[in-house]
């Protein structure tokens, strides 16, 4: 009788280690289908309400314009956030006491302190959950590949005890067997690219928010925003031709 090789025997004939790497894949592969799922919904909310609190920003004429939308809208992302740090900066230096060590630093350095904390801040929420999936990347390869040494060896050991080792009796066992390394490459390969992903989007997004970091310094250093018309550099005078009549 011809017997029936493929993934359901394989799981059903599994022993208590290969059923262990699967379930430390199954794991793996939630943990990681989760993170990328939640981080993917989490960047398309914050890059919404980024080009929204961006869009009341360009167009506030002073602080306090900012300061309501925040109030309003909360601080769901690093721009709005690093905003309301900024303003808090500013409300608690208005009040200080002069009792405290850090209130005796002029107000720029306080507001560059509570700036740069903020965006501290910001990138650790931003890589929050990528150590996981860089785990679950580099270590999904090594967990199939134990478990698919581990089905050869039993296998082997099974041909050897009944002594029967051709092909037509090798290639079954062993081919099952090699469905671990698949399983493990199956969970490192989403893993991995959702990494990637999120890292080069963190990164892009951190280097706009240092830009939009100086920008709000110098708003908030000045308290108003020249119109963009006084902003734009003046037209260069066109030099005159020699030739002009005295």
């Amino acid at each position: 009788m011809e017997q029936s090789l493929g993934i359901a025997h394989f799981l059903a004939h599994a022993d208590g280690v290969g059923r262990f790497l699967l379930g430390v894949l199954l794991l793996m592969s939630l943990a990681s289908w989760y993170l990328i799922a939640s981080k993917a919904l989490s960047t398309w909310r914050m890059a919404r309400q980024r080009r929204r609190f961006l869009a009341v920003f360009q167009d506030a004429g002073d602080l306090a314009e900012i300061e309501d939308f925040v109030r309003e809208h909360g601080a769901c992302e690093p721009f709005s956030h690093l905003a309301d740090r900024g303003l808090a900066a500013m409300r608690q230096y208005r009040t200080r006491t002069g009792q405290r060590l850090i209130e005796s630093v002029p107000a720029d350095e306080f507001l560059t302190r509570a700036l740069r904390r903020a965006i501290e801040q910001d990138t650790a929420r931003l890589e929050h959950g990528q150590t996981v999936l860089a785990s679950v990347a580099s270590a999904a390869p090594f967990v199939g590949l134990f478990g698919t040494v581990w089905g050869i060896y039993h296998a082997l050991l099974a041909i050897g005890m009944t002594g029967q080792a051709s092909l037509d009796k090798v290639a079954g066992p062993v081919g099952e067997a090699l469905i671990m390394t698949a399983l493990g490459l199956a969970v490192a390969i989403p893993a991995v690219l959702a990494y990637n992903a999120f890292a080069r989007s963190n990164r892009l997004l951190l280097a706009e928010l240092d830009g939009f970091a100086h920008d709000l310094f110098a708003f908030m250093s000045t308290g108003t925003r020249l119109p963009a018309a006084q902003t734009a550099p003046a037209p260069r005078a066109q030099p005159q031709p020699a030739t002009e009549a005295a």
